[in-house]
């Protein structure tokens, strides 16, 4: 049975000579895998619709294992992603971490939304590092890692100043800090962007200006946190990494 999906291109392989499998974030669906026959053809209808980070419609035929891609519309090309090469490097890194945390056909419209509005907001040239913190942390909440920001995770208390413990999985007050004496000193404003990070819609997000000190110490920070309870190994770390982005 052929079904209409909202969906976003995260992942593409190449299959035989001509055809590719593609993995889609889908609004109705989850995440789901099809088999796009044909899309290596320049002249493939289904070509330029199952590029990366493609925003588009899709007519698709969904069964047990892989489904089959019909045909495709694009509603938003989000092209400026595709010529930039850190943005390129940024959407790159979320759509991996999406397509290694979320569980396959289990939709969540929600999350959907979440990923959508932050490269659409990539796209129209806001800040690719502080968007990527803000959705990486949403998608450590829904695997099930999310770090403890709004409050100390030892006594509850909410009365900074905070430190940020990897061991502890979040912020430890100042009396708590003994706990782990490699805990991450934040400065003032950092606790009350973690929260806000965790919490706020994308939709919402106005200009978020930060210091490219504090920002490095954040980026540094949830990455020691995703390597202690992520799990799966991010091949677009590397790119990253070689664009001078991460640590």
């Amino acid at each position: 049975m052929l079904e209409k999906v909202e969906g976003i291109v995260i992942r593409t392989r190449d299959y035989g000579e001509t055809h590719k499998i593609v993995t889609f974030f889908t609004r109705e669906k989850g995440k789901i895998g099809v088999m796009a026959r044909g899309a290596k053809k320049p002249k493939s209808r289904t070509s330029s619709v199952t590029q990366p980070f493609i925003h588009g419609m899709y007519l698709i035929q969904i069964g047990s294992g892989l489904g089959s891609l019909s045909q495709g519309e694009m509603i938003t090309s989000l092209r400026s992603i595709r010529e930039d090469i850190v943005k390129t490097a940024y959407a790159s890194y979320l759509a991996e971490l999406v397509d290694k945390l979320i569980d396959e056909k289990q939709p969540d419209p929600f999350m959907y939304e979440q990923f959508l509005q932050t490269l659409l907001w990539m796209n129209e040239g806001k800040d690719a590092a502080v968007l990527s913190m803000i959705y990486e942390l949403k998608l450590f909440k829904k695997a099930g890692f999310s770090p403890v920001v709004d409050h100390c995770i030892n006594c509850g208390s909410q009365e900074g100043p905070y430190s940020f413990s990897i061991l502890e999985g979040g912020l430890l007050c100042y009396r708590c800090k003994h706990k782990d004496p490699n805990a991450y000193a934040l400065p003032d404003p950092l606790p009350k962007l973690l929260r806000i990070f965790v919490h706020m819609d994308v939709k919402r997000l106005g200009q978020i200006s930060m210091k490219e000190k504090n920002k490095k110490i954040l980026r540094l920070i949830l990455d020691e946190y995703y390597d202690q309870y992520g799990g799966y190994l991010l091949k677009s770390k590397k790119f990253l990494k070689q664009l001078d982005l991460f640590t």
